[in-house]
C-alpha cells in the first residue's frame, strides 16, 4: 500500500555530513545536560511512599498538593489514577518520618480537609530498593543495545550492526538529554518507553537496510550515495503511514492519558520522531563513513548458505 510515488530519488545522503555534524551536536549537549543537571529520578529509583486514595466525587488536584504543603510537604507528586475519584500520591523519602508514619499523617490531612477520602494502598520503596532498580534499568539497556548490534551484523553485516546501534543509542541521548534538561521525571514507565524506541528505531533501520540489500542486487551499477537514496525514497510511503499512524495513538496517550501516562508517552513522541529521523539521516551517512559495499553483502550471504548446509 503506497499514498504515494516518487518519479527520482530524493537526495538525502546529499546532507548525510550536515545531518552527523547536527547529530554531533544534539549528542553532546544531551550528554552534557546528563552530567550537568542529572535526571530527576522519581520515588521508582530514589525511594518513597506510594499511596493511593479514593474520594466520593471528583476531586481538586489542586486543593491535595495545598493540604500536602500545609503540613510541610512541597516536592509530592499528585495525579488521578484511573478516574477523577482515584488520586495517586508520590512521597519522596523524608528521614523524620518512617514510610507508615509519613502515610498516616498525609491521609489524616487529608481526611480533615475531606472525611471522604479513602486509603486504598501504600506502598513504601527502600533506597536501596530504587538503587537496584536504577542498575537493572541500566543493565538492560546495555543488553539490548547488544543484542541489536549481534542481530544487525548476523542477518546483514557489521558495519550495518555498527550504524543501526549508533543510530539508536543517538535517539536514547536525545530522550535523556530533554528529560534532564527539563527536569521532567523520569520513572521506571519512560525507562519503558527508552526501552521500546530502541525496538522500535531499531525496525526502521532494518526496512531500509533490507532496501539498501536488494538494491545492491539490482542496481550494480550505481554508486553507493544513488543505492542508499533509493532505498530511502522507497520506504518512505512505508514510513509515513507507519510512523503516521503510531504518532497519532501516543499523542493521544499524551494529550488524554492523564499524569500516570503523561511521561511515558512524551518520551515515546521524543523517540519516535528521532527514530525516524536516525533511521534516515544517522544510520545511512555511517554506512557512507564505513564505507559498505556490496562484496560485503554477498560475503555475507555466502558464509550464511555455506553454514546452512549440513
Amino acid at each position: 500500500m503506497e499514498f504515494f510515488r516518487f518519479e527520482r530519488d530524493i537526495p538525502f545522503m546529499r546532507w548525510g555530513k550536515f545531518s552527523l555534524i547536527l547529530s554531533l551536536v544534539i549528542s553532546i549537549l544531551s550528554v552534557y545536560f546528563i552530567a550537568s543537571k542529572g535526571l530527576n529520578f522519581g520515588v521508582d529509583f530514589t525511594g518513597g511512599t506510594v499511596m493511593e486514595v479514593s474520594y466520593d466525587k471528583a476531586v481538586d488536584l489542586a486543593q491535595i498538593r495545598q493540604v500536602l504543603a500545609e503540613q510541610g510537604i512541597t516536592d509530592a507528586t499528585v495525579q488521578n489514577f484511573g478516574t477523577s475519584r482515584e488520586v495517586l500520591i508520590r512521597l519522596p523519602v523524608k528521614h523524620e518520618f518512617s514510610g507508615g508514619d509519613l502515610s498516616e499523617v498525609v491521609i489524616n490531612a487529608l481526611k480533615q480537609n475531606d472525611t471522604t477520602v479513602k486509603m486504598q494502598r501504600v506502598e513504601f520503596v527502600g533506597p536501596q530498593v530504587g538503587q537496584e532498580l536504577l542498575e537493572n534499568g541500566a543493565l538492560a539497556l546495555l543488553f539490548v543495545s547488544l543484542g541489536i548490534v549481534a542481530y544487525l551484523a548476523v542477518r546483514f553485516e557489521w558495519k550495518f550492526g555498527v550504524a543501526g546501534i549508533t543510530a539508536n543509542l543517538h535517539d536514547v541521548l536525545v530522550i535523556l538529554g530533554c528529560f534532564a534538561f527539563f527536569q521532567w521525571e523520569f520513572s521506571l514507565t519512560v525507562l519503558a518507553a527508552v526501552l521500546a524506541v530502541l525496538g522500535y528505531s531499531v525496525n526502521e533501520s532494518v526496512v531500509i537496510f533490507d532496501r539498501i540489500r536488494e538494491n545492491f542486487r539490482k542496481l550494480r551499477k550505481a554508486d553507493l550515495t544513488r543505492v542508499i537514496d533509493n532505498a530511502i525514497t522507497m520506504t518512505m510511503s512505508r514510513t509515513v503511514i507507519t510512523h503516521g499512524s503510531t504518532q497519532i495513538v501516543v499523542i493521544s496517550m499524551l494529550l488524554l492519558g492523564g499524569e500516570v501516562l503523561y511521561y511515558f508517552a512524551l518520551a515515546l513522541t521524543i523517540g519516535i520522531l528521532f527514530g525516524i529521523y536516525s533511521s534516515l539521516m544517522v544510520a545511512s551517512p555511517i554506512l557512507i563513513l564505513l564505507g559498505v559495499k556490496r562484496e560485503d553483502l554477498i560475503k555475507q550471504e555466502r558464509k550464511q548458505q555455506e553454514e546452512a548446509v549440513p
